[in-house]
């Protein structure tokens, strides 16, 4: 009998030998690992090596931007890691609520760039005129403007500019040479200018920077003219307006069009993102791929 229990503990006392070993040995190689890895920089006992700046570089990326980029980063980790020491020495951390938050972060991560290659693969991006004017229909009440929107042309010139007498002429012009001049001259000369064409645009964007912008009753403004001239110490301009529409009224639908597409496109996103978890969740289903047992 007191063989078998000298047996025993000798077999015992190997597996504890054994154990250790191994623990030593991985601990051994851990460190080794950790040897070879050149560290960029610590922050009491915590290190941050080379091998952890993987992907931060984006490809092409100059030697400037590259230098900037990393230098960002680990000026970053080195804050957090200051925050959380210093966080550990003035609070009681609960390890358990912060690595199960570390997980559902990661899984969310991982899931979110999963959804965005499936929406990729899978969105159609075309979108029909007669979708957007039937959205634009249906949703009038959705498109009131809260801003005056104009048509027009604005140009806004040095007052030593040349030919300042004809840049009214060509702007009521519909040539096709007075246009192509009227061009040429805005890009030649001027500070600031907007062309017409069937575009609309905000009119305080339009005239910003300029005595039209202070205006006090632009409605008003806007209902009496639809040519007009005026000056400042350096600057002459030039505004002609085509049409307009003021705030609190509905939006032309030339307005609100892209606005209107991108809409469309992010509810097909909605629709594609809320598909793949019910195809993942059906699919697992059928295989039995996941339990929910009985507490």
């Amino acid at each position: 009998m007191k063989a078998r229990y000298y047996i025993r503990f000798v077999i015992f006392s190997c597996l504890v030998w054994l154990a250790g070993c191994d623990l030593i040995r991985m601990k051994a190689e851990k460190n080794e690992a950790e040897a070879t890895r050149k560290a960029v920089a610590r922050v009491y006992n915590s290190y941050l090596y080379q091998d952890e700046l993987v992907g931060i570089i984006p490809a092409g990326a100059t030697a400037d931007d590259s230098l900037a980029r990393v230098t960002a980063y680990v000026n970053s980790w080195i804050r957090k890691q200051l925050v959380i020491h210093e966080a550990t020495k003035n609070i009681d951390i609960n390890e358990a609520e912060v690595e199960r938050k570390v997980l559902d972060y990661r899984y969310s991560l991982i899931g979110y760039e999963y959804q965005n290659y499936y929406i990729q693969k899978n969105l159609n991006d075309s979108v029909s005129d007669k979708e957007i004017q039937d959205y634009y229909n249906s949703r009038q009440d959705n498109f009131i403007l809260k801003q005056n929107i104009v048509r027009g042309t604005y140009i806004k010139v040095p007052k030593e500019a040349p030919r300042t007498k004809r840049i009214k002429d060509l702007m009521y012009s519909n040539t096709e040479k007075d246009v192509a001049e009227l061009r040429s001259y805005c890009l030649s000369f001027s500070a600031a200018y907007h062309l017409a064409d069937s575009s609309w645009i905000e009119f305080d964007k339009l005239v910003v920077n300029s005595p039209l912008a202070e205006i006090p009753n632009k409605v008003q403004f806007l209902r009496s003219y639809n040519y007009y001239e005026t000056t400042d110490t350096e600057f002459l301009y030039f505004l002609k307006i085509d049409a307009y529409k003021m705030s609190d009224n509905v939006s032309p639908l030339e307005f609100v069009k892209q606005d209107i597409k991108n809409i469309i496109l992010n509810k097909r996103k909605v629709e594609l993102a809320r598909k793949l978890e019910d195809e993942v969740y059906e699919n697992a289903a059928n295989r039995n791929d996941f339990e929910i047992f009985n507490r």
